[in-house]
């Protein structure tokens, strides 16, 4: 059998243009993705009016941080992300949530990412974003770093492209080697997986 393998887009995140142009056709996936956040959010073992912090890693223009501030109307979120027109869009995107969200500028791929970020959190969260750093080593290098930014015991989500990088397995076990004491794939659909590790 043979690998599969998948074309991937050249992005250019730094661009003010580029970004406002991708949110654009990407929006428009937002209704078809909703219903994933939200399975993928009744998977934390958190009720409902907890007041937690939760980090969302690779946060974008804000879809993920949106669906945890409706599903826990406590929760206080930091969205990371290493694009700073991305971030401008969410600011903007998440305006009505002002006091609740806040803003990380840092990049997942330099070590010591997690001091901008203000932990530890409760539960992190992330959707379609990790697999875009590409590289196997650097996405466990990520992963490392979700579990050096939770508290013991919390929860990361993390909806993404698997098939991109090694598959499930490969993802589950960078996890696991990453911190985490345990890590399940809890949904998969095509080349898409929702994952849950427990640090």
């Amino acid at each position: 059998m043979t690998a599969k393998t998948f074309h991937v887009h050249e992005h250019d995140w730094h661009s003010t243009d580029y970004v406002a142009e991708w949110i654009d056709r990407d929006v428009t996936r937002d209704d078809e993705r909703r219903p994933v956040l939200k399975k993928m959010l009744a998977l934390a073992p958190v009720a409902r009016d907890a007041e937690i912090k939760v980090l969302d890693v690779g946060g974008g223009y804000g879809i993920v941080t949106d669906e945890v501030l409706r599903a826990f109307p406590r929760a206080r979120v930091t969205l990371q992300d290493y694009s700073q027109p991305m971030l401008d869009a969410a600011r903007k995107r998440l305006a009505a949530h002002e006091g609740r969200v806040r803003f990380a500028l840092c990049d997942l791929t330099h070590a010591g990412w997690t001091k901008s970020v203000d932990g530890p959190f409760d539960l992190a969260t992330s959707g379609i974003a990790i697999h875009n750093l590409r590289d196997k080593a650097l996405i466990a290098g990520a992963y490392r770093g979700v579990a050096e930014a939770l508290k013991t015991g919390g929860m990361f989500l993390d909806y993404d492209y698997v098939e991109f990088s090694g598959g499930a397995d490969w993802h589950l076990e960078a996890l696991r080697a990453g911190g985490f004491k345990t890590a399940e794939c809890a949904f998969t659909e095509g080349r898409a997986a929702i994952l849950k590790a427990v640090k």
